[in-house]
């Protein structure tokens, strides 16, 4: 049975290229949260380690953590799996730890659905710019340019679920985006007072989805 001593959960969620990985990061140094890792069935990228960005395993086993109901939440993204294992999670919460989720839509969806009795904060992450966007996928995956158009496509859709959060923070700038979700999530754990405007962020995917 939940306590007033466990911890609360955080997702942050964004379309591909949102920023939304560097600053799980940074709320896990800064704000001592515990980093959800995931499994998937992608390869690692780049300077990705095993183990520590994700546990990166096959088809087999991924379906085999599906049978077993292991997964508290699960989702196909750009061909591969990704889930987020129930035990380590609740280990976690029961010690008082804050966990963070690096997670799409439909990990959150399922989480939320899920009623878990530990305080929830969602974030959707977005770029300030679809042209912004293009420039960080194509730095980041400079040699494939149709996964670039593929991932620009699934913005379209990805962007439209921003209405299912807590709150939607504008990536322009790292630093500006991580006091703005920083201040959030404090506000949120005391109560206090949220410096948030819903309509600009209408307004703003509006834009964006033009």
């Amino acid at each position: 049975m939940p306590s007033k001593k466990d911890g609360i959960m955080v997702i942050l969620s964004s379309p591909s290229g949102a920023g939304k990985t560097t600053l799980v990061k940074l709320l896990s140094k800064n704000k001592e949260f515990k980093i959800s890792i995931s499994h998937t069935t992608r390869k690692p990228r780049l300077n990705e380690v095993p183990d520590k960005d994700y546990f990166f395993v096959d088809q087999e086993k991924f379906q085999s953590l599906i049978k077993n109901e292991e997964f508290l939440e699960y989702a196909k993204v750009f061909n591969h799996f990704y889930g987020t294992t129930r035990t380590p999670v609740i280990e976690k919460l029961e010690k008082g730890q804050n966990v963070i989720f690096d997670i799409d839509w439909q990990g959150a969806d399922q989480i939320k659905n899920k009623k878990l009795n530990y305080k929830l904060i969602t974030f959707f992450l977005l770029p300030p710019s679809k042209q912004v966007l293009f420039e960080r996928l194509s730095n980041r995956d400079m040699k494939d340019k149709l996964l670039v158009e593929e991932r620009m496509k699934e913005f379209s859709r990805d962007v439209l679920h921003w209405i299912n959060y807590d709150y939607v923070v504008i990536n322009a700038n790292l630093d500006d985006c991580y006091s703005k979700i920083n201040n959030l999530i404090d506000a949120e754990v005391n109560n206090g007072s949220k410096d948030y405007d819903k309509e600009y962020i209408r307004r703003h995917v509006e834009i964006l989805t033009s």
